[in-house]
């Protein structure tokens, strides 16, 4: 179980009240900036502190994995310079009645400062441009304490339910947006022959299954052929692509439906090379279950051109590394 510390000045009510975090993948300019990236490596069970309004509000359980999802509407005007697609967490956030301000008590915390990526300063101020961080036990530890009761007894219990138990149920952000990308299609006033293949492709069927086949013959880990058993794989995933990537041969992969899964949600994806890449956050033992070893990845073949192209994607945008 790791703790971290979330910066909502912006977006507390939002994002409290809605259950979630959300931040860009990347800064203005496409620069890569780690409190995005810490994002990417929280696990459900994980504990949030929520800082806002220079205090400690709440803090919340994370139940999901990190997953692309497009900024939140009830932005509004907020973040005007940031992407409209982006890196979602989903948490069960619970208010403090002690809401305590760090600052008032940084001769304490000041001996258990991180290093690096604190969230406060040395005179107890809060650090400016960070979202997301990750903190010491140390600090996470002394921090309850100043809390209170509420917190103890709230760390306590999630300690005895053991992180490992806590599961995420659903991705709301996903559905909701592939909702969204549905009733566009259905906007568009298409022949419907071509809105059938479009929603069909995003389960990796009809006319897009057809297409990838023409350039893959089986499941790249599995070795799988029978096409009874495979799903066609979007490679850049159909909520981000547009209607032409949406059928295209070369954003797509032959995948047994374990495998999809894991490389849909971003625990495993593949270099050009052909080398398995595994996420840091990917649950081992599940991995072995599923027929891979993190110890020793399967290669799985060169990619064509257009592969290659949107893999490149896949790496930046979903693989959660």
């Amino acid at each position: 179980m790791n703790y971290w510390w979330v910066n909502q000045n912006q977006t507390f009510k939002h994002e409290f009240e809605g259950g979630y975090l959300w931040s860009p993948k990347v800064s203005e300019g496409n620069r890569r900036n780690p409190f995005y990236d810490f994002m990417k490596i929280v696990r459900p069970g994980d504990v949030i502190f929520s800082f806002s309004d220079t205090r400690i509000k709440g803090f919340g359980i994370a139940c999901s994995h990190c997953y692309t999802s497009p900024k939140p509407d009830e932005f509004g005007r907020i973040g005007t310079t940031w992407d409209d697609i982006g890196w979602r967490v989903d948490v069960n956030f619970r208010s403090f009645e002690n809401e305590i301000r760090p600052k008032d008590h940084i001769n304490i915390l000041r001996n258990v400062l991180p290093v690096k990526y604190s969230p406060l300063q040395i005179n107890g101020n809060g650090n400016q441009g960070l979202y997301l961080t990750r903190l010491t036990r140390p600090f996470a530890e002394t921090l309850i304490g100043l809390i209170g009761t509420e917190a103890r007894q709230l760390n306590n219990r999630i300690i005895q339910e053991k992180p490992s138990e806590i599961y995420e149920i659903e991705l709301k952000g996903i559905d909701e947006w592939e909702d969204i990308e549905c009733q566009k299609i259905d906007s568009l006033g298409i022949p419907e022959t071509e809105r059938k293949a479009l929603i069909k492709a995003r389960m990796g069927q009809g006319r897009f299954k057809e297409n990838v086949f023409s350039v893959e013959r089986h499941c790249r880990v599995t070795n799988v052929c029978n096409p009874v058993h495979l799903i066609a794989s979007h490679i850049k995933p159909w909520r981000e692509s547009n209607n032409e990537e949406r059928l295209a041969a070369g954003n797509g992969l032959l995948l047994t439906p374990t495998i999809d899964h894991l490389f849909d949600r971003g625990f495993i994806s593949f270099d050009d090379s052909g080398d398995t890449l595994i996420s840091p956050v990917a649950d081992s033992e599940s991995l072995i279950k599923m027929g891979i070893d993190p110890k020793s990845p399967p290669k799985v073949g060169s990619f064509g051109p257009d592969q290659r192209f949107f893999l490149n994607h896949h790496r930046k945008a979903v693989f959660l590394k």
